[in-house]
């Protein structure tokens, strides 16, 4: 036991340091935590022999495990808790127009994936971790930046929104697929089992707000808290005994306790959880990856950041087009949509479950872990910082499409 509080703490410590240090950067906290698990952890760290200590390192202990598991829950509940199906409806024209313009950057990462790997299941994930943009860096680039009342915002948060019900999908397709070791007719069962459950949390959203708003209707914010977290948390673990992916569900249960009166006290008193388990989440993803292998990578990373930022680039633009921007503000929607994170992370871990459960290449797996790690860590700082800068872009697309 204090071995294990030991490294608990070694942890915490690494991820306030870097988050500090990150803060001060005026960068985003991800590729600072992911970047601070791999030094830590066996394939950097342990590599190491320092000093009368020999060898020493975090390991991946079953607590950081399973932490990294409420980080990707915590993070989809609160981006259900985003939006309701209410709003939908209201945008549907422009959200389904800007969104499917965005989808031209999956079929662009299947094309690569295909190219590169010559099989499907490795195009379909690569093609979705190109595809998803970063939900939680972009809300809180729009926030630091000011951005978040202004006109940009809402056609971001809008194909945000249509990505995030796309990747719902998607997910569950993908990890049906993937853990029934990549035969697309073996897992039609299982496809149908997971779109079925989603089916499931539709209806549970649209009809049962009443239903949830009995159950967190409390003036005590610690049962308010405790049946909150047992709600999304359970249901995630029911959709993952199921072989549904434990993020969708949290996704659509986020949804549904949006709709209820207690969704801003609820958003209010979990955020320090959800912040707490996703740092955990990252660094865990920097924990189990191996720098050694963005070698073998690298030409794959640069490769893809070639193809996929110009890509986003553009559906970006024309998305800000849908919302009837001027060329100003669709700049500033096409610069922000670059940025990619914890949902391209998220798909990545379906390939390492396969490889772990084997069903899946081992091998074939960790390449393309350590190719969405790199990925991301180059496009969220690419993308925080075209946020940062974006004046003389905008000055550059006011005077060739907007003169006037």
């Amino acid at each position: 036991m204090a071995d294990a509080l030991l490294e608990l703490g070694i942890v915490f410590a690494a991820i306030a340091g870097v988050g500090g240090l990150a803060n001060r950067l005026d960068q985003s906290v991800i590729p600072f935590y992911i970047v601070a698990g791999m030094l830590l952890g066996e394939f950097v760290l342990g590599r190491a022999s320092l000093p009368a200590l020999g060898t020493v390192y975090v390991p991946e202990s079953e607590f950081i495990a399973i932490g990294a598991e409420l980080g990707i829950v915590f993070l989809l509940f609160f981006l259900g808790l985003e939006f309701n199906l209410d709003r939908l409806f209201d945008r549907r024209v422009q959200i389904g127009t800007a969104g499917t313009i965005d989808l031209a950057n999956f079929g662009a990462g299947f094309v690569l994936g295909w190219l590169v790997f010559g099989a499907f299941l490795p195009a379909f994930l690569i093609a979705g971790i190109v595809y998803i943009s970063s939900s939680a860096v972009i809300t809180k680039s729009l926030i630091d930046l000011g951005w978040i009342a202004n006109d940009e915002a809402e056609p971001m948060l809008g194909t945000l929104v249509y990505e995030d019900l796309f990747i719902a999908v998607y997910l569950a397709v993908a990890s049906a697929i993937a853990l029934g070791g990549g035969d697309v007719g073996a897992a039609v069962v299982d496809i149908g089992v997971a779109i079925g459950f989603i089916l499931v949390l539709l209806g549970v959203v649209h009809f049962g707000t009443p239903i949830f708003s009995r159950l967190v209707a409390t003036d005590n914010p610690e049962f308010l808290a405790l049946r909150t977290i047992a709600t999304v948390v359970l249901i995630a673990g029911a959709a993952l005994a199921l072989g549904v992916s434990e993020a969708v569900a949290a996704f659509f249960v986020g949804m549904a306790f949006a709709s209820t009166e207690y969704a801003h006290d609820v958003e209010a008193m979990l955020e320090p959880v959800r912040d707490l388990f996703a740092a955990v989440f990252f660094f865990w993803i920097g924990l189990v990856t191996d720098p050694l292998l963005f070698g073998g990578v690298a030409a794959l990373i640069a490769l893809a950041v070639l193809v996929t930022t110009p890509t986003k680039l553009v559906t970006g633009f024309l998305a800000g087009r849908a919302f009837d921007l001027d060329a100003r503000r669709s700049t500033r929607v096409a610069l922000g949509m670059t940025t990619r994170g914890e949902f391209s992370l998220i798909i990545a871990t379906v390939a390492v479950s396969a490889g772990e459960a084997g069903a899946f290449d081992p091998a074939l797996a960790q390449t393309i872990n350590a190719f969405a790690v790199g990925y991301v860590l180059v496009m969220a700082i690419l993308g925080t910082t075209l946020m940062q800068y974006s004046a003389p872009f905008e000055s550059i697309a006011v005077s060739w499409l907007d003169p006037s």
